[in-house]
């Protein structure tokens, strides 16, 4: 059965051939730039980062850009960077700024925002792809910044959502001690308070901790003052301890957040509107399953691409008013279009609740009503954003 992504791409690619044809032969060049830096020791080396991480859905989403523009005349090219975070990374920004007003980023927080301040930025238009710090979507937004990646507290929303509906309202959590932790933690208390929810109890894992070998000893008296509750929050988003803790509570108790049912930017799991065949595309060009980090980088690349395909035109300007008008719409597989929050440029789309093996749930969920966009109901709505840039 057909999806309908992939019947509103078939008709976009129709009503293209007569709305767009007489700008042919016109070219789209974006800018890849990866910023790394040291990853944090793991207690397990199961889940292996993949080297192409992000930059895989880069590419799948430039070669859906050419299928599409090879009707049209229209050309996309994908120049790539890979910078240590030590080293002279706004050199390496400036160099691609120089070639393209196009950046996908995949960087920390405070290299993202150097990057974005830099004079070679004005004007551009620099996709977010790895932070999700509510903060970029707030107090430190930037016009020229878009976020195609869900903010943590997207992520946060849709999990709270789903404790509401399974009415699991007792609720602990044991925090990580590494800052992508301890911001998962905080997006995670703010999304209790907004859907009525409270925390009974909460800990702080012990980062010398080894439970490779002593988890169904250890985690058990860990987790035995708690008591009796209804599910139990993992704020691990380095996924260092979380697996250790499923199947060895003292309680026997769902687990929920970093680890067990989760809240994902993408999954292999989810099959729905279409989106097995970009699963299946993604697995065919890069040998292996596509994570969040490429989805976002996939929805950036494909943004740009929707907005060429609709407007003719290729300068930063006129796409970036397209993409933050009522007119843009990504099919992106996730049963909804998605679009562009005007107020601090991120990208609205549902969230899928999973379990390794199977969707769970899409946020937002049933029930949750919203006065103009049911996905406002996920993340920073209109008024809880003080961002001031896209005025």
């Amino acid at each position: 059965m057909i999806g309908p992504d992939i019947l509103r791409t078939l008709a976009m690619m129709a009503l293209c051939l007569t709305c767009t044809m007489a700008r042919a032969d016109i070219s789209l060049d974006v800018g890849y730039l990866r910023v790394t830096a040291p990853v944090a020791p793991t207690l397990s080396n199961l889940d292996p980062i993949p080297q192409n991480n992000g930059l895989a859905g880069a590419q799948t989403g430039l070669q859906d850009n050419q299928t599409t523009g090879k009707f049209l005349g229209q050309r996309y090219h994908l120049a790539t960077a890979h910078v240590p975070q030590d080293a002279d990374v706004l050199a390496a920004a400036r160099n691609m700024l120089a070639t393209s007003p196009f950046l996908i980023l995949d960087a920390p927080v405070e290299t993202l925002l150097a990057i974005a301040d830099l004079p070679e930025a004005k004007g551009a238009i620099v996709f977010n792809v790895s932070a999700g710090d509510v903060s970029l979507r707030d107090t430190a937004c930037r016009a020229n910044v878009l976020h195609s990646l869900p903010s943590d507290a997207m992520r946060t929303d849709a999990l709270a959502q789903m404790l509401v509906k399974k009415r699991w309202t007792d609720l602990v959590m044991i925090t990580g001690p590494h800052p992508a932790d301890t911001a998962y933690a905080t997006a995670m208390r703010a999304s209790l308070r907004k859907f009525g929810l409270t925390l009974s109890d909460e800990k702080d894992w012990d980062a010398n901790a080894d439970m490779r070998r002593t988890a169904s000893q250890e985690i058990p008296l860990f987790t035995q003052s708690f008591g009796d509750y209804d599910a139990l929050i993992i704020a691990d988003e380095v996924h260092d301890f979380g697996r250790y803790v499923l199947y060895n509570t003292w309680a026997a108790r769902p687990v929920v957040g970093s680890e067990g049912v989760s809240a994902r930017t993408w999954s292999p799991v989810i099959e729905q509107w279409g989106a097995s065949q970009l699963q299946s595309r993604f697995e065919q060009q890069h040998a292996r399953d596509m994570t969040g980090l490429d989805y976002a980088a996939w929805a950036a690349m494909r943004t740009l691409g929707e907005a060429m395909t609709r407007t003719g035109a290729n300068d930063a300007a006129t796409l970036r008013r397209y993409i933050l008008s009522d007119r843009f719409e990504l099919a992106g597989f996730k049963g909804r279009p998605l679009t562009y929050r005007t107020w601090n440029g991120q990208l609205r789309q549902p969230i899928a609740i999973v379990h390794p093996r199977a969707l769970v749930a899409q946020a937002p969920l049933e029930g949750f009503l919203h006065q103009i966009n049911e996905l406002d109901s996920l993340g920073l709505d209109r008024p809880e954003s003080t961002c001031e840039a896209f005025q």
